[in-house]
Formats: structure tokens, C-alpha cells, sequence
């Protein structure tokens, strides 16, 4: 039976961690016999991955840290901005209002 070597790569961590079945262990098994790619996608697991110091990382969550808080000083002063420009707007009309309301044009 010829699977798609996109099946066995999703098969590949069951199979890697030894928790798939034995019909699938063999499949995958007669796979790997005839595919180079897979195989080398097998052998690529067992790879470590390079983690960062702790050192980094309290870095990193510190700058992050700081950029929250310039953008939710930003944010504010956004949101205020608006309100100043929605009252003023509010106030220019009714002062219009109340200035031209008065004043009635006949023809």
C-alpha cells in the first residue's frame, strides 16, 4: 500500500514517541524503507532544540513590558484626543444652534 509521505510526516512524533499502533509502526516502517525525505524528517526529531538563557528571556519580557505600556499610553491619549475633538465638535454646533436658531427667514 503506497502512503503519501504527508500522511507518515503526521504519523512521524506517534511514531517517534512509540505510542502508534503496530499496523501503523509498519506502515511507516515500510515507508521510511523506500523514502530518504521522511527519514531524514524522522532523524531530525531527535535534534535538541536550543532553548535561551533565562537571562534573555527576562530581557525580552521586559522590553515587552515597556512597549505595553508606551502603547497604552499611546492609546489614552488617543481615546482623549477624540473626546476633546467629539465635545468641541458638540459645542461648535450647538453654539450654531442656538446663535442661528433665533434668526428666521421668511421669503
Amino acid at each position: 500500500m503506497k502512503i503519501s509521505c504527508e500522511i507518515i510526516r503526521d504519523l512521524l512524533p506517534l511514531y517517534y514517541d512509540a505510542v502508534c499502533s503496530n499496523e501503523s509502526k509498519a506502515l511507516i516502517e515500510e515507508h521510511l524503507a523506500e523514502c530518504d525525505n521522511c527519514k531524514a524528517e524522522l532523524l531530525s526529531m531527535g535534534e535538541t532544540i536550543p532553548v535561551n538563557s533565562m537571562e534573555q528571556n527576562l530581557s525580552e519580557a521586559e522590553t515587552l513590558k515597556e512597549l505595553s505600556g508606551k502603547w497604552r499610553k499611546g492609546k489614552m491619549k488617543s481615546f482623549l484626543k477624540g473626546m476633546i475633538i467629539v465635545i468641541a465638535t458638540v459645542a461648535a454646533v450647538v453654539a450654531l444652534i442656538s446663535i442661528f436658531g433665533t434668526v428666521r427667514i421668511s421669503f
